[in-house]
């Protein structure tokens, strides 16, 4: 698919069609308005939409469900590589509509991510070291199968999924002026744009470790990039999609960079001040404000969306 067909696709009032067709799929996940200062930062309005708290542990249901909903399954049912998010996002969409699914995820991919992966009872495979690996082989396996793949990121129905985030935050806080939002391959960053078709400003948050978008926006198409980061398991494809980007690119999306300090720093203030646990992938977008990478302006109200639970950083077995 063209740069221009893909934009073509993935429009604000696909995502509105998508929304309707998902609604009994997904749950529709709570905001929490509070003012920055609970963060130490100077007094405004600050909105969280808690992706986190989504079937499966973040956005990726969104996704998974489209595409389930809106593609022809054949008889050797889904495969997909990830990370781990998009991996339980697919097996739990695949487990709820009984379609057979087998997931490839790299080494790196965590604990948590994993055993959530096998609770939904898909075939789980474990090889490669990074996400790219993890992707040949499914393709791979898609070729060799005839099972349908689902990409995490780079597919219009995964991008129509993940931008019903927008719509949901845009009827649950109105006076939202910035979006702040993870960026891995582009997937969640590309829906928010093309949802909010310019009405608010959109910037995307990334590991300094894995500069996909800032590589990409930089050389004017996705290019790779260097890998290392604290979310690796999330946010560190070897390059950003090229249908994320040409999305992205239409609506004139930015990016910043954070450390993985600034990462980790926020996972453990989201904790300390409201008791809520994300993976550090989850954390970057609220990283980018709270590290000070994003500046926001007096009176602009920001929204950051919060996503990913997979994590081991609370452990309740003891």
């Amino acid at each position: 698919m063209t740069g221009a067909a893909v934009t073509s696709a993935v429009t604000r009032a696909g995502i509105t069609a998508v929304a309707a067709q998902i609604r009994p799929y997904i749950r529709r996940t709570p905001v929490i308005s509070l003012d920055r200062a609970d963060f130490g930062l100077a007094t405004g309005e600050l909105v969280l939409k808690l992706e986190q708290l989504q079937h499966s542990g973040s956005f990726k249901a969104r996704g998974a469900f489209t595409n389930l909903l809106r593609r022809d399954i054949p008889s050797a049912g889904l495969v997909a590589a990830s990370g781990g998010n998009h991996g339980a996002a697919v097996a739990y969409a695949a487990g709820i509509l009984g379609v057979p699914a087998r997931i490839f995820v790299p080494e790196v991919s965590s604990a948590a991510k994993i055993s959530r992966i096998r609770s939904y009872g898909a075939d789980l495979v474990i090889a490669g070291a990074a996400y790219s690996e993890a992707l040949a082989m499914s393709r791979d396996w898609a070729a060799s199968s005839g099972a349908l793949p689902v990409h995490a990121y780079d597919q219009v129905e995964t991008m129509l999924g993940a931008g019903t985030v927008a719509i949901e935050l845009g009827q649950q806080a109105t006076s939202v002026t910035t979006v702040l939002a993870g960026v891995g391959g582009g997937g969640l960053l590309a829906g928010i744009c093309a949802a909010y078709a310019g009405q608010v400003r959109v910037v995307g948050s990334e590991p300094a470790g894995a500069p996909t978008l800032t590589w990409a926006l930089k050389a004017g198409r996705p290019i790779d990039a260097p890998v290392g980061s604290v979310a690796v398991d999330s946010l560190a494809p070897r390059r950003v999609g090229e249908l994320t980007f040409a999305v992205i690119s239409r609506y004139s999306g930015s990016v910043v960079l954070v450390s993985d300090e600034a990462i980790l720093a926020a996972q453990q203030l989201l904790w300390d001040r409201l008791r809520l646990v994300a993976e550090p992938g989850g954390c970057a977008a609220l990283a980018a404000l709270l590290s000070g990478q994003y500046v926001s302006a007096p009176g602009e109200i920001v929204a950051v969306v919060i996503s990913g639970a997979n994590t081991t950083a609370v452990d309740f077995s003891r």
